[in-house]
């Protein structure tokens, strides 16, 4: 039987992997997470940015604040 996982610890060990953040306008931004705090605001690094599934900017960083994702941190 394996172990159950807090949020908080699987957020811990995707730090530094690649991830996929969904927003709510229907921008997905794709990056290395670099860090998330309290408040979920999350920040990305070597970060894509994509509209309607067509590459639109390529960014060294992005700061998102969660109010302006549906977090869905797909690693």
């Amino acid at each position: 039987m394996s172990k159950r996982q807090n949020p908080s610890d699987f957020l811990k060990q995707i730090i530094g992997k690649p991830v996929v953040v969904k927003l709510n306008s229907g921008v997905d931004y794709r990056g290395i997470l670099a860090c998330l705090d309290g408040f979920m605001n999350i920040a990305l690094e070597q970060t894509e940015e994509y509209a309607n599934g067509q590459l639109q900017n390529k960014l060294a960083s992005k700061n998102l604040k969660q109010r302006n994702a549906n977090l869905a941190l797909l690693a």
